[in-house]
């Protein structure tokens, strides 16, 4: 319960629909490594944006933050299209379906991108919401916050081509220069986007009812960012916390 109340204390979320605190999803990062008992230090289904392969070891936990850090890197014996560049992916072992998300973060300065999304890839479901995706060092997009929305299939369009809806936010200085708030507000009814505790973009929810897991990752883009440049290799995206609350009577399974 003390922890329940100090949750309370740290963040509202927006409106008022009795939001109740997800435990398992919410995390200050105040150890000295990641919580295993909420958190994946890896992708378990996906190995990573090719070339860059995705190290358990690039995530660490220090100074009340948890780090994911991309290197150049060649790691011996990885699998075929993997190579030069390692990064690294942390995944929520729970499930959720609707809620208030929001972190406290500052992106990596390098083409590699910085993200904080939610999905889920069954045989018959897969949609994925990125809270963002950020370049933080890719000309052009330092300043730049991609709120992006795909559905790649779903129980009655098994076999539908992908569709997606983008979003740009643009903020008035670089994004790696300092920690900012990025927030996520998903109801049955929208999908409403956070940057510093302003909404920046809402969209109607007609195909996000599907149980997501969190994450948090750095890829290589090499068509979208371009492939990092060595010299601004290792580069850090650290997240301050994140914390989480669902809408009250909705499973997460």
């Amino acid at each position: 319960m003390m922890m329940l109340a100090a949750m309370l204390l740290f963040a509202k979320p927006p409106g008022d629909r009795g939001w109740e605190p997800i435990p398992e999803m919410t995390d200050e990062f105040d150890g000295a490594s990641l919580d295993a008992k909420k958190w994946h230090a890896n992708n378990p289904t996906w190995l990573g944006r090719q070339p860059g392969y995705f190290d358990p070891k690039n995530v660490t936990v220090s100074d009340g933050k948890m780090h994911i850090t991309m290197r150049r890197d060649d790691l011996p014996g990885l699998p075929e299209g993997y190579h030069t560049y390692t990064c690294g992916a942390v995944q929520s072992k729970t499930t959720t379906l609707y809620g208030y998300y929001e972190t406290k973060c500052r992106p990596m300065r390098s083409h590699g991108s910085s993200a904080f999304w939610f999905y889920a890839d069954t045989p018959t479901w897969w949609t994925e919401i990125d809270v963002f995706e950020i370049g933080g060092g890719a000309p052009g997009h330092e300043r730049k916050m991609h709120t992006d929305l795909h559905v790649f299939r779903t129980p009655d369009r098994p076999d539908m081509e992908t569709t997606s809806d983008h979003g740009i936010y643009e903020h008035t200085a670089d994004l790696a220069d300092d920690f900012h708030v990025y927030g996520l507000e998903w109801t049955p009814e929208t999908l409403t986007f956070y940057f510093d505790d302003a909404p920046i973009r809402t969209t109607e929810n007609v195909e996000y009812h599907q149980p997501l897991r969190l994450n948090f990752d750095s890829e290589t883009m090499p068509e979208w960012f371009g492939l990092p440049d060595e010299a601004d290799l290792p580069s850090t995206f650290s997240v301050e916390y994140v914390r989480a609350w669902r809408l009250p009577d909705v499973s997460s399974e």
